[in-house]
């Protein structure tokens, strides 16, 4: 584990690259063409960091809840509302590791490349299951299986993907229903050995029995 801690506040102002913004957008039509969204629905973006993938889901659900452990990423996401004339977007500061929680319940609960930050993914789980309301969906897009090489600074990665026939167990066990994986989306990086890779990008659906 590195001990070089990401300050992403610090990283928020310079976080959208082309290649984030593009794996946003892939992320976010993946999302698009599983669930079904309306214009009552309010949506929990659970470690949304600057907006990329649910800002385009404004015109389309009642209101966008973006919360995030980073001050920074909801100052650029609130910042992107405020210019856009977006008046259903709002922001939360929330950490789970200091105990907090969502309280609110949402139609629908997002999460793109965050769960790998979770220790506790079944936790984590349970947690979106008691925030949905009854027949709420899920989406959470995150990285298959990759080794350790997706991060140059591993320090704040619990995982380093996930194996997507056991993480659809603990969405089982979690109670969801109607679980089906896909792929989103692929990412290539340059890692600090300087070799090209490519990473696969799951998007994994569900609802709330």
């Amino acid at each position: 584990m590195n001990s070089n801690k990401r300050d992403f506040d610090k990283e928020a102002a310079t976080w959208d690259t082309p290649s984030r913004v593009k794996l946003a957008g892939d992320v976010s039509n993946a999302m698009l063409g599983h669930l079904q969204l309306t214009k009552n629905m309010d949506i929990l973006d659970f470690g949304c960091g600057t907006g990329l993938v649910t800002m385009p889901f404004n015109a389309l659900v009642h209101s966008i809840t973006g919360v995030d452990s980073s001050k920074g990423m909801l100052g650029v996401f609130e910042s992107k509302a405020q210019k856009q004339r977006v008046d259903n977007v709002k922001t939360r500061y929330l950490d789970l590791t200091k105990g907090d929680v969502v309280g609110d319940h949402y139609h629908a609960v997002v999460s793109s490349m965050t769960l790998h930050h979770v220790k506790d993914t079944q936790k984590l789980l349970e947690h979106f299951y008691g925030a949905l309301l009854p027949g709420g969906q899920i989406a959470i897009a995150d990285l298959d299986e990759e080794g350790g090489r997706f991060h140059d600074n591993n320090d704040g990665v619990f995982h380093f993907g996930f194996n997507r026939e056991k993480l659809g167990g603990l969405f089982v066990d979690a109670g969801f229903t109607d679980v089906h994986f896909m792929t989103a989306a692929q990412m290539k990086k340059t890692g600090a050995d300087g070799q090209d890779r490519v990473f696969d990008v799951f998007l994994v659906t569900g609802r709330k029995g």
